[in-house]
């Protein structure tokens, strides 16, 4: 990697971790437009495959600040993570199979899919003390389940394994994205808890970078 090239990707980790660290969840699904639009992998299948690496690695880091301030719902959590492994297996071995401009499309898709959707108004106020339990469990089970099986992009342990061992991970490029999006997950959950009080106005910005992004990677690959 030339220098241009290791500050772009330091940068995009910080990119990626920064918003992992603030909202939670989300800075993974902009980590293949951030590898080929400003670090410059040429593949789409070698960008998912880099950035499903360094996600997983930058999601644990995430996972560890977040589990420290008691923010995780452990049974929740198990149950969405075992329905996502299931799906981003058939999701990676699905992905591999298309073209990489068509796969961009799609990719595109998606995010303007996910987008939209963090826009739309919640049908139920917001519920911080639910968990996971016997009683509970007829409700909360048809949604993680299905929602964990959707969860088929560049993300995940799971997705991560499938790519490495077709060979399609840049490590020398994912190894820029951990060192920046670990330093960026740091300042992310530092800053979280000072804006904390404006997570909706956070949620929505995001969620008009998501579709402005997924817009142009599908318009630029069509």
């Amino acid at each position: 990697m030339d220098t241009a090239a290791t500050l772009a990707a330091l940068a995009s980790g910080g990119v990626i971790g920064l918003i992992l660290g603030l909202v939670g969840g989300g800075g993974s699904i902009l980590a293949v437009p951030l590898l080929i639009y400003v670090v410059g992998v040429g593949s789409p299948h070698a960008a998912i495959g880099t950035a499903a690496v360094a996600v997983t690695v930058n999601a644990l880091a995430s996972l560890v600040g977040h589990a420290r301030a008691g923010r995780v719902k452990w049974r929740c959590a198990s149950v969405f993570a075992v329905s996502g492994m299931i799906g981003a297996a058939l999701g990676g071995e699905l992905g591999k199979a298309f073209d990489g401009k068509r796969l961009l499309v799609l990719f595109g898709l998606l995010m303007i899919g996910v987008g939209l959707s963090m826009l739309r108004k919640r049908r139920t106020a917001e519920a911080p003390d639910v968990r996971l339990t016997r009683d509970s469990a007829s409700t909360l089970l048809p949604r993680l389940v299905p929602i964990g099986l959707g969860v088929v992009s560049a993300l995940g342990l799971t997705t991560a394994l499938s790519y490495a061992l077709s060979g399609l991970v840049d490590w020398s490029v994912t190894a820029m994205l951990v060192v920046g999006g670990v330093a960026g997950t740091i300042g992310g959950i530092a800053l979280g808890k000072v804006l904390g009080i404006r997570k909706g106005l956070l949620e929505r910005g995001f969620a008009a970078v998501v579709i402005a992004v997924g817009t142009y990677v599908t318009a630029s690959s069509l």
